[in-house]
């Protein structure tokens, strides 16, 4: 087993780790914080009176009796190095074995990394990574010397933001690549020294903070390694797209009155982006990117605004909470009072100006980054396209939130795959026309087991970038307020719907639902419903005890009828129950519960090249006691199911942003906010990942396997 420490630096023991600072089940204090605004302290922006995904899911594992007899009796090993208070040393010793056709990242047998709290990323024997890039290293040429002592806005503007995210890699050359990274949040607690810098001054570093970073990379002489180029002067097409950047909007909402303003009257160009969280690479090689708890960096000290009226003579007095914008006085970073665009009274509609898809050239520089109204205004983790057999482009979102909605948006024009500039020109524009759906699960009612599937679904039309299907709304009101218009026709609540991917061979939809707390209370709990009540742990080696709620989140796989992502129905089954095999409620698409490893609040997929679903988590830390990491699982064959420890990253750190590359030689990841655990601040903090410094960096690495 691979764990990168600083020499001499002593390993962590698997200690348990203490339950006291944490927030509903999955995150700490300032993870909910800043990362969401405490999001789940406040009411379900969604209050209709819609069916629930819960409901269907319940029917659905009520009719698999093999839930109730697969449970692995109390006490079973489930990992080698779990219980009995043993460390990690089995894995170290496991062989890597060839099993057939891919790369070593899809075909190598390894043994599952064990549930651990080490500060370190810790991989499989036979397998290592590197560091790419970290929070502060030079992005552009000129950028000046990074020291959190001693920080001004050039050095923040000109160096690689916080908290990395999505990972997007597209080659250059035989050598190089570009590597896009979105900047989800900061957080002040973790990144500046006690008393060294003003309120204000926090305000404007925290602002440019956010945003997008482009870094040229280069092989390394291992195979499957990258490495940041360091001679900035060699890298033209490095930038840091950040608060100064003006992007233009697209489709049937720019240039609306909703999205007019003091500083930008045209409606159509909005300086910056906020709150990225993942994305995708289309098909014609550029970078979409969701902008998704936008709405925390929004207060006043004066008068919340109503609500517009709509054109068809509506008050939409919940156009600010329907998307958990509110005055707040806990607003941590009070953006609002350095920059009025942040200020709800002063400039009402800026709001309306965040919540999209954001589309960026990372080849051109020079090209203004988009904002497409046409895939609708929510909280989006992150949009997937692919290509119908139709030609048509097809882009899947998910609005993360608890009791909000899947989405998919079909072009009006045709794909052109020719590989000329022409064409990419042409394929540029394909999100700017087209229909945005929102999704309706419907279970199977039939009383039978009909695998590979256990209910239908149908994608409802909500508008084209001509007609709303909507009564009442108009297109361009559907697309700037979609969460109230989707309200009106019906859908299926869904249970924090994040990352959707399709997987490119067998052209399935995978959907990661991260968690719900609040099920089985605000929830009422239905009938063998195995996510009312969740087994959890307290540290890798603690007892299993039961916790209200839905607190480890499901996989849900989707499959288009006549595997055509165009059409507007499609069959659905649930993948996995996560959480602990040794839970009655797990479930792990019926695979033995005994070989499996733990798996806790899914949050974003990506597929090597057999079709292996690979999950990053992000709220394990709690639920299981142990640090978040990526996990392989088969989805055909006799493996489908078997659910595998790949890799473990710091505490307190999300796993991010992972991207199978180069003929499944390299595995990109993201360790986001590194020692974000209650108490931790800057000058006292709970890791030091990468080790580098004595305060942590978020970064980038890749993994690959050992020559």
């Amino acid at each position: 087993m691979t764990v990168t420490r600083p020499e001499g630096r002593p390993i962590l023991s698997l200690t348990p780790v203490a339950r006291e600072g944490v927030r509903h089940g999955s995150r700490s204090y300032l993870t909910c914080l800043f990362k969401c605004g405490n999001a789940c302290d406040h009411a379900e922006p969604n209050q209709t009176e819609t069916g629930h995904v819960r409901d269907e899911i319940a029917k659905a594992i009520a009719r698999r009796s093999v839930l109730r007899g697969t449970a692995v009796g109390a006490g079973a090993l489930v990992l080698s190095g779990v219980a009995g208070g043993s460390t990690l040393a089995a894995a170290a010793t496991a062989p890597l074995a060839a099993a057939g056709p891919g790369g070593p990242l899809a075909r190598l047998n390894f043994q599952p990394v064990a549930p651990n709290r080490r500060d370190a990323v810790v991989l499989p024997n036979g397998f290592d990574h590197n560091v790419i890039i970290r929070w502060g290293d030079p992005v552009v040429a000129g950028a000046p010397a990074f020291s959190p002592y001693d920080l001004t806005l050039d050095v923040v503007k000109k160096t690689f933001g916080y908290n990395n995210d999505y990972v997007s890699v597209v080659p250059l050359d035989d050598q190089r690549a570009l590597m896009t990274v979105n900047h989800e949040y900061d957080d002040p607690e973790l990144m500046y020294p006690a008393g060294r810098y003003t309120q204000e001054e926090i305000a404007w570093f925290g602002i440019y903070s956010h945003g997008l970073s482009v870094v040229t990379i280069k092989r390394g002489q291992v195979a499957g390694s990258w490495f940041r180029e360091k001679n900035l002067a060699a890298a033209p097409k490095n930038r840091r797209i950040n608060a100064d950047t003006k992007f233009h909007v697209t489709g049937p909402a720019a240039g609306h009155a909703l999205l007019q303003t003091t500083k930008d009257p045209s409606g159509t160009r909005i300086k910056g982006t906020l709150n990225n969280c993942a994305g995708g690479t289309t098909p014609w090689g550029t970078v979409l990117s969701g902008e998704e708890n936008f709405n925390q960096y929004f207060n006043t000290e004066g008068t919340v605004p109503a609500g517009p009226t709509l054109a068809s003579g509506t008050p939409l007095a919940t156009a600010y909470s329907r998307y958990g914008i509110a005055k707040s006085g806990s607003d941590p970073r009070k953006w609002y009072t350095v920059d009025d665009r942040f200020d709800l009274e002063a400039e009402p509609n800026e709001p309306h100006r965040f919540g999209w898809i954001v589309e960026i050239d990372p080849t051109n520089p020079n090209e203004s980054p988009k904002k497409h109204s046409m895939l609708g205004r929510f909280k989006h983790e992150g949009a997937c396209v692919t290509i119908a057999p139709n030609g048509k482009a097809v882009a899947y979102s998910g609005d993360d939130e608890r009791g909000d909605y899947m989405y998919k948006f079909v072009s009006a024009d045709l794909f052109d795959g020719r590989g000329t500039n022409a064409a990419r020109k042409h394929n540029k524009t394909l999100l700017t026309k087209g229909t945005l759906y929102v999704a309706k699960l419907t279970g199977n009612d039939s009383g039978a087991i009909t695998a590979p599937y256990d209910g239908t679904g149908e994608w409802i039309p909500l508008t084209s970038d001509t007609q709303s299907f909507v009564p009442g709304m108009t297109v361009e009101e559907v697309l700037v307020f979609t969460r109230h218009a989707a309200d009106l026709v019906a859908p299926t609540k869904m249970d924090r719907p994040e990352d959707i991917e399709v997987n490119p061979v067998n052209k399935k939809v995978y959907v990661a639902l991260t968690n719900n707390s609040n099920r089985g209370t605000s929830y009422p709990a239905d009938e063998a419903n195995p996510v009312t009540l969740s087994g959890t742990r307290t540290s890798p080696a603690a007892p299993l005890v039961n916790q209200s709620g839905n607190r480890n989140g499901y996989v849900l796989e989707m499959t288009p009828d006549d595997d055509d992502h165009a059409k507007d129905t499609f069959t659905w089954d649930l993948l996995l129950v996560c959480g602990d095999p040794e839970s009655p409620e797990t479930y792990f698409a019926g695979y033995d519960k005994s070989k499996v490893s733990r798996i806790s609040c899914p949050d974003n997929v990506t597929f090597d090249s057999l079709g292996n679903l690979w999950i990053a988590t992000d709220g394990a830390p709690t639920p299981m006691g142990q640090n978040d990491g990526l996990f392989r699982v088969p989805v055909a064959g006799p493996e489908r199911g078997h659910v595998k420890a790949f890799l473990s990253v710091p505490k307190g750190a999300e796993c991010c942003g992972p991207l199978i590359y180069d003929d499944d030689q390299s595995l990109f990841f993201a360790p986001q906010h590194p020692g974000e655990i209650s108490g931790a601040t800057f000058d006292a903090p709970a890791s030091t990942w990468p080790h580098t410094n004595d305060y942590p960096r978020p970064s980038v690495c890749v993994a690959y396997r050992q020559r």
